[in-house]
């Protein structure tokens, strides 16, 4: 009995301390990932490769799901607010459930699936194939070469992808709530166009700079330190290392999103 406690007790500590080693690790690759910033040469050749695959091979996912999310959340408010005889009120919930919420969370969801678990994969493939012990033998910084012009492309192109979303999804909306159910178009404009502040927008426009930032951050940092973190080699860590990095972008992502919320409601 008390060797079974024991046991139990040396597990958690085990995975505790490992935890906060992993938190290290991240925070000390933050910490060199900014302190590049201030580099004189910028990695701008490398910054508009990476917006294309992050930005522009993203927008046909992008616009698809937002068109759906749309449509769905039209369909939703629809039902409820027909209910109440407050139908007119349908655009203005659609667009403001998308601003404000939905838009930069299923952008960055969409964002993590494509791109982040593509961006951590290689990254360790790298790792396992030595490529940034090749570069430290060269003397090329790995995080000014590699990791920044990643981060720099996703802080810009998330914020862009999350407006092609609510863009589409307030169409999607327009679509069955005007074309579909018989809404007012007048109404269904109007009352978005009086309902949506400044502020709205700004919150969109900084949840989805913040996740960008934290999603390739996040992604990048357990591929470079696949090495350290996974008992297994080749295929096998890289991909238990990608599913790492898709889970904790995702829940930090959602933790930054109430965390942004609740200070700018």
């Amino acid at each position: 009995m008390l060797t079974a406690i024991k046991s139990t007790i040396e597990r958690i500590g085990e995975r505790t301390a490992d935890q906060v080693e992993s938190a290290g690790r991240l925070g000390v690759f933050l910490f060199n990932l900014v302190s590049r910033l201030g580099m004189f040469r910028f990695p701008f050749t490398e910054t508009l490769k990476h917006i294309q695959f992050i930005g522009a091979r993203t927008v046909p996912l992008i616009l698809i799901s937002g068109l759906f999310t749309g449509m769905v959340i039209a369909l939703q408010f629809y039902d409820t607010l027909i209910r109440f005889g407050s139908v007119e009120l349908l655009g203005a919930a659609v667009a403001m459930s998308l601003i404000r919420e939905l838009g930069p969370v299923m952008a960055a969801l969409m964002v993590i699936a494509r791109v982040g678990s593509a961006t951590c994969a290689e990254i360790g493939i790298m790792r396992n194939e030595q490529q940034f012990d090749a570069l430290d033998c060269m003397d090329i910084d790995s995080y000014h070469y590699v990791m920044l012009p990643r981060l720099i492309a996703a802080i810009i192109s998330v914020p862009l992808l999350t407006a092609m979303f609510d863009v589409f999804g307030i169409g999607g909306g327009y679509i069955v709530g005007v074309l579909i159910h018989g809404v007012s178009d007048g109404a269904y404009l109007i009352g978005m166009a009086d309902t949506i502040v400044w502020n709205d927008v700004l919150m969109g426009i900084i949840k989805s700079a913040l996740f960008g930032f934290l999603i390739l951050w996040i992604c990048m940092a357990k591929g470079f330190f696949l090495h350290v973190e996974q008992k297994q080699a080749g295929a096998e860590g890289v991909s238990h290392a990608t599913t790492q990095a898709v889970v904790l972008s995702a829940v930090l992502m959602l933790f930054v999103d109430y965390i942004v919320s609740s200070l700018m409601l």
